[in-house]
């Protein structure tokens, strides 16, 4: 696994070995930055479901200025925090360990974020809901969720609104963005 592009291009990072954590392919990856290429600078980045760290680095490295890294699998937050320090970027990362839904239940009132990016293991899908719900309410202005292609998310949760899926073979993602700025009709 490598780093797409910015900053760090190319440096390898750790996997998680078995089959524990699903990494984000490097295809996708590169899709879903494409994509955030406009928005990413000077952004407080969510990695909710982090596993090796792999979104949340990339964010970084393409010029998010902090990013937030919630993995509650001991192995995998192992291989997280020693591809920070690989990569000499621990001061711009907040790693917390456990529940992706609890630390955004807890911290809410306290955490601001500008994306977030939503990748719970497939065969935990109420937490699509849930993560999706609590970031609502958190007014986070874009999240992202990673899911099974054939997987159909809700519409809206709360302010979020779905705009846009993209699928690539096995996978899709889906971009919610908060209506709380837009005007009634």
């Amino acid at each position: 696994m490598r780093i797409i592009g910015g900053q760090y291009r190319s440096r390898k990072l750790k996997s998680v070995p078995g089959t524990a954590v699903r990494p984000t392919p490097d295809r996708l990856r590169e899709t879903l930055f494409n994509v955030l290429a406009p928005r990413i600078a000077g952004t407080v980045f969510l990695d909710a479901y982090a596993g090796s760290g792999a979104v949340g680095i990339e964010a970084l490295s393409r010029g998010a200025k902090q990013i937030v890294l919630i993995e509650r699998n001991p192995q995998a937050l192992a291989v997280l925090r020693e591809n920070l320090a690989a990569l000499q970027v621990r001061s711009e990362a907040v790693v917390m360990r456990g529940s992706a839904v609890s630390h955004l239940r807890k911290r809410s009132a306290d955490l601001r974020l500008d994306i977030a990016f939503v990748d719970p293991p497939y065969e935990l899908v109420k937490e699509y809901a849930e993560s999706l719900s609590i970031l609502a309410e958190m007014n986070c202005p874009l999240v992202i969720a990673q899911h099974p292609s054939r997987m159909v998310l809700e519409e809206k949760y709360g302010a979020l609104v779905k705009g846009r899926v993209l699928r690539q073979g096995d996978n899709a993602l889906s971009f919610y963005e908060s209506d709380q700025g837009q005007s009634a009709e």
